[in-house]
């Protein structure tokens, strides 16, 4: 299969080249399925309705999240009845919203694609290598699932590699989101499972890990806020990682995406 994550899209710029470039990119690649991390779309917090039913409309098969899951309060009520959209498995039973979600191909293939949320200088969760080891055991590759993908949204380079061996054999993708720099370490593990420590934000690259640059250095410089952070507004690069997988449903290809905006341009070039 051909698979695409897009990482973390930032404000109005991220969600319009996320909407300008995808449909383009699903039809001449022949994607079989796409996921996109949306925590950041409202505003860089959150993820309202609308821009997830525009997400969907654009091509876009299943949203992840990750810290700021919540922080539009109106995620609270819909994330309940939209299977397409997941929040970190690892948050505390009774949270509304599911962690995990079986994603049907036009071609009738099945797509397992997970969410969990670091510990290492993020929030206490439960522990998400005991949660997602759970997850996978009940829908293992090959036979419940023609492949998987996890999307672990963690600080920590050290936290996302050890996670990646960890299940390396046992899902087609481990892909790192949440500090907005895309990393330049994509790899197939020696067990078959793709590999990129982080996707890199899906926005304006002149800003501050995608917001406007003066507050976070006034943050920085004078230890006091003076203002809200506002998502950066300048042409955005679509960031991500494409994978393609045998018939076993692990890795074969793969390779990162930068399409727009300011970064050095990349794409799947043996989809091309």
């Amino acid at each position: 299969m051909r698979l695409l994550f897009i990482g973390d899209v930032v404000g109005r710029a991220g969600r319009m080249v996320l909407q300008n470039e995808l449909p383009q990119l699903r039809k001449a690649w022949s994607l079989d399925c796409v996921i996109v991390n949306g925590e950041n779309a409202a505003g860089g917090f959150g993820i309202n309705e609308q821009i997830l039913n525009d997400f969907l409309d654009s091509g876009v098969d299943c949203v992840t999240l990750g810290n700021h899951a919540f922080d539009q309060r109106e995620a609270l009520t819909f994330i309940t009845h939209q299977p397409r959209l997941i929040r970190p498995l690892n948050y505390p039973k009774g949270t509304p919203g599911r962690g995990a979600s079986l994603i049907e191909t036009a071609n009738g293939q099945r797509i397992l694609v997970v969410n969990a949320l670091g510990r290492l200088f993020m929030d206490a969760l439960d522990d998400p290598f005991a949660m997602v080891e759970q997850e996978i055991a009940a829908c293992p590759l090959g036979e419940a699932c023609d492949a998987a993908i996890i999307d672990f949204h963690a600080e920590t380079s050290s936290e996302k590699q050890a996670f990646a061996h960890f299940v390396d054999g046992r899902v087609s993708l481990v892909v790192g989101s949440h500090t907005h720099v895309p990393t330049a370490d994509h790899q197939i593990l020696s067990q078959g499972t793709g590999y990129m420590t982080d996707a890199g934000m899906t926005g304006d690259y002149d800003s501050v890990i995608g917001m406007e640059k003066e507050e976070p250095v006034r943050r920085f410089t004078r230890k006091v806020p003076g203002g809200r952070l506002e998502p950066a507004a300048g042409p955005a690069t679509l960031c991500g990682v494409a994978v393609e997988t045998d018939s076993h449903g692990l890795a074969v290809k793969i390779a990162p995406v930068r399409v727009g905006g300011k970064l050095s341009q990349a794409r799947a070039e043996f989809w091309d």
